[in-house]
C-alpha cells in the first residue's frame, strides 16, 4: 500500500512538472505521441477510424484518413493541454484565448435570469473553456471523483482555483443543478457521454441511432431555462484558442423528450462540424446503437 501511495504521489509531482513546461513543448510531445499512435495498431487509432467511417461515410478513403490522423493529433494535444491548464493560474489560461465569437448569446441567456445550461461536447479544449466561463458567472459543474483520493488531488486543486461549484454525478447533483437553474444560475453539462439505459433514449447522432442522454432536455423542459452551446477550438496557432457561443433551439425543451434529445444531438453535430478533427473520436460513443449493435466488437 505504501508503494502505491508513493507511485500516486510521484504521478502528482510529474503532473505538476509537466504543467510548468512551455505549452509548445507539451504540444510537440503530443505531436510525437500522435505520430506513434497513428503508425501503430493502437486502440485510439482503431476506435477513431471506426467512428470516422461511421460518422462521415460520404468521405472517400483519403479524406477519412486525413481526419483520423488530425483527430489523433488533436486528442493527444487536448490531454496534454488539460494538464497544462489544470496546473496554471487563471491569468495564464485566459491569455491563451484569442477571440470570442457569439458572446451575445451567452450574455442574453444570463441577463434573462431564467437559468442557463451550457452544453459542451468533448471537443477542442473544454478545460480552458471552464476557466473562461468562471470569469462570466459561477457555474455549477458535475464532477466524478477518481477512486483514488490521492490521484484525484491534482484535478481537484485545479478546479478549486476557480469559483465553480462542484456537485456529484448522481441524484443529489441533479437536484442541486435543478435548484441552481431555478434560481437563475448556470450549469455546464457534457452531454455526449453514452448514458446508462435508464438515462437515455435512442436518437440519431452522426448517422447512428445511438443511446443518447435525456438529462439536458428534461432539465430544460422542467426549468424552462436557456440552453447555449459553447466550444473552445484550437486555432491555426496551436497555442491559442477561439471560443464560440451558439444558441440551441427552443425545441430542446420540448415536452416530447425524443424531440428535445434529437435537437440537442443535431446541435452538437453542428458544433463539431466546425472543426471535426478536434472532437474526441477515440471514445466508444456508438457502442450501444439500436438493435444491440456494437461496431467496436472485433
Amino acid at each position: 500500500m505504501a508503494s502505491l501511495r508513493e507511485t500516486i504521489y510521484s504521478m502528482y509531482i510529474l503532473l505538476n512538472f509537466l504543467a510548468f513546461l512551455p505549452l509548445r513543448i507539451l504540444q510537440m510531445i503530443g505531436y510525437l505521441g500522435a505520430w506513434v499512435l497513428y503508425q501503430t495498431n493502437s486502440s485510439i487509432h482503431r476506435i477513431t477510424k471506426i467512428n470516422i467511417q461511421l460518422a462521415f461515410p460520404d468521405l472517400n478513403t483519403e479524406q477519412q484518413k486525413h481526419i483520423i490522423r488530425k483527430s489523433i493529433q488533436s486528442q493527444c494535444l487536448s490531454y496534454l493541454e488539460c494538464i497544462k491548464f489544470w496546473g496554471m493560474p487563471a491569468k495564464y489560461n485566459l491569455s491563451r484565448i484569442n477571440q470570442i465569437h457569439g458572446i451575445e448569446y451567452l450574455e442574453h441567456a444570463l441577463n434573462e435570469k431564467k437559468g442557463v445550461i451550457v452544453v459542451v461536447p468533448h471537443f477542442g479544449s473544454w478545460e480552458l473553456l471552464n476557466a473562461w466561463l468562471c470569469t462570466q458567472t459561477q457555474p455549477m459543474i458535475m464532477y466524478k471523483p477518481n477512486k483514488s483520493k490521492d490521484l484525484n488531488r491534482y484535478i481537484l486543486e485545479a478546479r478549486q482555483k476557480t469559483n465553480a461549484i462542484l456537485v456529484p454525478i448522481d441524484e443529489t447533483g441533479i437536484r442541486a443543478i435543478y435548484k441552481h437553474l431555478k434560481q437563475g444560475g448556470l450549469t455546464v453539462i457534457l452531454p455526449d457521454h453514452l448514458p446508462k439505459p435508464s438515462g437515455g433514449i435512442y436518437a440519431n447522432f452522426f448517422n447512428q441511432n445511438v443511446l443518447s442522454g435525456t438529462i439536458v432536455p428534461k432539465l430544460a423542459q422542467k426549468t424552462q431555462c436557456n440552453v447555449v452551446g459553447i466550444s473552445c477550438i484550437r486555432t491555426n496557432q496551436d497555442s491559442y484558442f477561439d471560443i464560440y457561443c451558439t444558441s440551441v433551439s427552443s425545441e430542446v425543451s420540448s415536452k416530447d423528450v425524443p424531440t428535445g434529445v434529437l435537437c440537442l444531438n443535431q446541435h452538437m453535430e453542428q458544433m463539431i462540424a466546425s472543426a471535426p478533427a478536434q472532437y474526441i473520436w477515440s471514445y466508444k460513443r456508438f457502442r450501444n446503437c439500436y438493435g444491440n449493435v456494437n461496431p467496436y466488437k472485433s
